[in-house]
Formats: structure tokens, sequence, C-alpha cells
């Protein structure tokens, strides 16, 4: 009985913050697409965010990486995290609008040799990438250059708020699937037929390997390279990088990771997102739990 209350409490919470969600992106969308964008980053800055405690893990997690760091910088980091999310977050309610203002090919483009070839041989590539600037973004932009990319995502624990953000990855370019047994058949199935894909790797994964991140070991799950060495794939990072003025991006589309075992590959994955992360750290989202300690191992 008491894990129902607590179940249906749950519940009720959970419909709360997605009905407020709902509200605010409705509101946000009546605005002129850069007003849209900028408010959505306010609101989080200044309400969402404090509201979810994400500032507050985002300094945290901050003074974990880099403790010198003063508490004045850890705090506009904090505010730049959010200010992130939020316009990450309407930028992908806004479809079509978004798509506009992203430019028409990379600027960094090493590895748009590869993907080209792999396509035109019908073989699948394997995409990473991380919670930085809009992660979106490239795989918009390479989708308007003809490609079609699906993707693999980890649910939201909130369904009600993971049911229509889910629904604003469909339709992008590519079948989109869930973790899980399911969502992995068609994800592999896809892979199999020549597709393309995207995986963001940097949550924590409680049964990956260990890899060193920003400094501090982190678990991180070796799908992407198991599956690029599974079907031959060439394993390509692509990054979606905020511009200075909050609206326009740079897409960098990088040289594939030369196929190794798979920690190694994930080893330079880590290292690539890393590479973006120290030069505006601001752009990542510091308030996942990724240096999640483990959980500690019943006693025999």
């Amino acid at each position: 009985m008491a894990d129902d209350h607590v179940a249906a409490g749950r519940g009720t919470t959970d419909r709360m913050v997605d009905l407020a969600l709902r509200g605010a992106i409705g509101a946000a969308r009546r605005l002129p697409y850069e007003r849209r964008v900028a408010a959505m980053g306010r609101l989080t800055t200044h309400a969402l965010g404090p509201a979810a405690g994400y500032r507050r893990r985002a300094e945290r997690n901050l003074g974990l990486i880099w403790p010198e760091m003063s508490a004045q910088r850890r705090a506009a980091l904090s505010r730049a995290v959010c200010d992130n999310l939020g316009r990450t977050l309407i930028e992908n309610y806004s479809g079509e609008e978004f798509a506009r203002i992203l430019p028409d090919a990379p600027v960094e483009d090493a590895g748009l040799d590869t993907i080209a070839r792999a396509r035109a041989d019908r073989r699948p590539v394997l995409f990473v990438t991380g919670h930085f600037g809009n992660h979106e973004a490239p795989r918009r932009v390479l989708s308007r250059m003809g490609y079609e990319i699906g993707g693999l995502y980890r649910p939201m624990s909130n369904a009600f708020v993971n049911d229509h953000y889910a629904a604003t990855m469909q339709g992008v370019s590519g079948p989109v699937f869930a973790k899980g047994r399911r969502g992995l058949t068609g994800f592999l199935r896809h892979l199999k037929s020549g597709g393309m894909a995207t995986i963001l790797f940097d949550l924590h994964d409680q049964g990956g390997s260990m890899i060193d991140f920003l400094g501090r070991p982190a678990r991180t799950a070796l799908t992407a390279a198991e599956l690029a060495l599974r079907f031959d794939a060439p394993l390509v990072p692509y990054f979606g990088i905020r511009r200075p003025d909050g609206i326009g991006f740079d897409i960098a589309v990088e040289a594939p990771i030369p196929h190794d075992e798979p920690l190694a590959m994930m080893r330079e994955a880590t290292r690539r997102l890393e590479a973006r992360i120290l030069r505006d750290p601001g752009q990542w989202f510091w308030v996942h739990n990724r240096w999640k300690a483990d959980r500690p191992r019943p006693a025999a």
C-alpha cells in the first residue's frame, strides 16, 4: 500500500511538472523565434533551473572537477548551463524554425568524406556526441544535406514529459529508438540495413567501463564502439556548438575514430567531447550525475 501511495504521489508530481513545462513551452512558442529562445533561456536560468535543483547540482559537479574554481565562476557557469538547457529545449520544440537558422554545411568537416563513402557503399555510420550545445543541430544539418540519421535515446524518468519530448526527435531524420530491449532490436535492424544513427554517450551507465572524464573516472557505455565494430561502421563524433549570440550554431563533423578495441575507442570519443567542454564549459549539461558513485554490493 505504501508503495502505491508513493507511486501515486510521484505520478501527480510528474503530471504537474509536465503541465508547467507545457505551459512554458506554449507561451514561449507564441513569441518570434529569437525572442522565444532567449526568453526560455532566461526562464530556465532564473526559475525552472533553480526549482529543479539544476543550478545547485551543476555547481556541485563543477566543484568536483575544478575545486580551485571560485564560487562566483561556478555560479556564472551554472547559469550558463541552465540558459543553454532552456534554449535547447525550445529549439527542439520549434521544428522548422530551428532548422532555418542552422548553417547549410558543417564548419568543421573532416568526417564528411567518410560518411559520403559509407552511404555510397551502403555501410552504416554511427555518430557519437554528448549533451553539449544542441546535440540535435548536427543531425538537422546533415539531414538537409541528404543524410537520414536515426538515434538511440534514454527515455526520461517523467513519462508525461518524455512522450512529447521524444516526438520532437521523430520526423527530423530517420527513426528514433528508446533504449530498452524493443528499442535496441529496432536500432540493430536499422544499422544492419545500412542506416546511420546517433548515440549520446555522456550519461552515467551502471554497467559501463570506467573511463577518465575531465580528470575523474566515470562509468561509460561501450555500446557505440561495440556496434561500430560489429557492423563495420565508421564511428564519427559530431557537435552542435552554440555561437556567442545564443542563437546560431557551428557544426563540427570530426574525423572518424579509428577502429580498435572498444575501450580505446570510447576513450577517444571521451577525449573529443572533453576538448569541446574545455573550450566552453557552459555549453555542457553539468546537471547529469556523470560521476555517480557505484552502489555498494550487498554482503554475501
